[in-house]
């Protein structure tokens, strides 16, 4: 008798490959559904998965990356569900509570916002970092998009916090959207993280410092938010300067090694 064969849904050494892809697809799920809860007029509950959606997206590279699941395909799927998540979802949930109140120029600048993502997306994806340049892979160019979709949506989680400081952050919702519009499709380099190395005497340290972020989501999620707003906005100048300071000391050092070759 022919031994029975088990049903498989995909060979045992591809497995590695869809923990990532199901956390991507999460997030498309997280970034649909928070469309709809802000057409109910649920805008807490709509930003609320949208920072569900960022966490998914940071968690999904990494985890590819540490379980060697990383695939073309999860590549092109992990961009088409940014494009989603973070440039049509957020956008759409101010439309619906701020932007539609402007008329044909509320929906034009959402219109701007979502093209810029996708432009930003399609660079991205298209970027090769020279083997000699590595340092560069700590760098976006541009902001990203998960952080643009939580950056637009700062006047809201403004509304939606505890906090009275008597601003009228509603005027600025336009301004803002279109202001990091431009942050996503400009050649500004920002941080990425992701190359550096962790001493293992610091890791306690960051652990803690994680705890602490997620209880502080977990008990004031907005006011978090929306201090890790300011704070990113804040960190690209800082940015600019270290990504300066790299460039100039790798420039140096191939101009010292054509002097040497010279000589």
């Amino acid at each position: 008798m022919s031994q029975n064969k088990k049903f498989k849904l995909v060979s045992s050494k591809r497995t590695r490959y869809l923990l990532p892809n199901i956390l991507t697809l999460g997030g498309v799920c997280l970034g649909i559904s928070s469309i709809k809860f802000s057409i109910d007029g649920n805008f807490n509950l709509a930003v609320t998965l949208i920072l569900f959606a960022a966490i998914l997206d940071a968690l999904d590279g990494r985890i590819a990356r540490l379980i060697k699941g990383t695939s073309d395909f999860g590549k092109e799927l992990d961009s088409l569900t940014d494009f989603v998540s973070f440039g049509i979802a957020p956008v759409l949930i101010l439309y619906f509570w701020e932007l539609n109140n402007y008329g044909k120029l509320g929906w034009t600048i959402s219109l701007i916002y979502s093209v810029c993502c996708v432009l930003r997306l399609a660079r991205f994806n298209l970027t090769k970092v020279d083997n000699q340049q590595e340092w560069k892979n700590n760098f976006f160019e541009g902001i990203p998009s998960p952080a643009g979709g939580l950056l637009i949506l700062m006047p809201l989680i403004y509304e939606l916090s505890d906090l009275s400081l008597n601003i009228n952050v509603t005027r600025i919702t336009p301004y803002l959207t279109c202001f990091i519009a431009l942050l996503l499709v400009s050649k500004i380099p920002t941080l990425s993280l992701k190359k550096i190395s962790i001493s293992p005497k610091t890791t306690i340290f960051l652990l803690l410092a994680i705890g602490i972020i997620f209880i502080s989501l977990l008990i004031y999620t907005f006011e978090t938010l929306l201090a890790f707003g300011i704070f990113y906005l804040s960190s690209i100048p800082v940015s600019i300067f270290i990504f300066k300071n790299q460039q100039k000391k790798f420039y140096q050092k191939i101009s010292d090694e054509d002097h040497e070759d010279i000589l």
